[in-house]
């Protein structure tokens, strides 16, 4: 990522609110939407970016994210069928060129898959990482 980039971020737990306050911290345009306001808290004092409370498999909720202006969206909240649908309405509605979508269900990556997505484990990271160690 090297010229600055606008990035959408939906999930704000603890890997959202690092990653957009990283993304933030190095000139990166980004919008970070969660369901919870509390979850803002997780952010850096630095953030500099935007906040959206709202649900974002609600269209409206992307459509103020301007995710149709967006290089970029990491779909990584806590749950896999959440990012599955925001991740492929963010590809085929919006056209973001750049999707990520993190999911805990190995088995679920094949779906993703098959929409275009490209994905995260950190279930298959953290396996990995054990049997590298054995």
């Amino acid at each position: 990522m090297a010229k600055s980039q606008y990035v959408v971020v939906v999930g704000c737990g603890r890997l959202g609110s690092i990653l957009a306050s990283t993304l933030s911290d190095r000139g990166n345009s980004v919008v970070i939407v969660d369901t919870s306001e509390d979850a803002f808290n997780q952010l850096s004092a630095e953030f500099g970016g935007f906040k959206i409370a709202g649900d974002a498999v609600e269209l409206a909720i992307l459509k103020s994210a301007k995710a149709d202006q967006a290089d970029c969206l990491l779909a990584v909240t806590d749950r896999d069928n959440v990012n599955l649908m925001v991740a492929q309405v963010a590809k085929t509605v919006f056209g973001v060129p750049k999707v990520l979508a993190r999911v805990f269900d190995p088995a679920r990556e094949e779906l993703y898959q098959e929409f275009g997505i490209a994905t995260i484990s950190p279930t298959k990271l953290s396996a990995e990482v054990f049997l590298k160690e054995l």
